[in-house]
């Protein structure tokens, strides 16, 4: 349970993170919210959501119709659920499709590069924190 515990924590603060890089680098990306960190914090959790569902139905679907594009996936799910979040969200709103292809890329990269590192940093941590 702790195990899939961190994962979910792991999945949430890559999206957030990618988010957060991608408002920070795109004026077409737009995330409103009020109170604090409250819009990233809404949008990341919905993103978190979308593309933990998106992500193993298109890396299927891509495995069986259309190998070429394997590499990708993570990608195109990243479009999709920024589409989708789009839609779910008044507070997050994308701009041109410089700003969706740009965003996809950059929510993708940084998320992956947190989902990479984060587990990494929190196992030695843990382990620092028993010594």
């Amino acid at each position: 349970m702790v195990r899939f515990l961190l994962r979910l924590m792991v999945w949430f603060v890559s999206a957030l993170i990618g988010i957060v890089v991608a408002d920070i680098l795109l004026p077409g990306f737009e995330i409103d919210g009020g109170f604090l960190w409250a819009g990233y914090l809404l949008v990341a959790l919905i993103f978190a959501i979308v593309q933990s569902i998106l992500a193993p139905l298109t890396e299927g679907l891509t495995r069986r119709h259309a190998r070429a594009f394997s590499g990708g996936v993570g990608i195109i799910s990243t479009l999709i659920a920024l589409g989708l979040t789009a839609a779910v969200s008044k507070d997050f709103k994308l701009d041109g499709v410089v700003t969706w292809i740009l965003a996809s890329l950059i929510v993708w990269l940084f998320g992956a590069i947190a989902a990479f590192l984060l587990p990494i940093l929190v196992v030695r941590r843990i382990v620092d924190e028993e010594r």
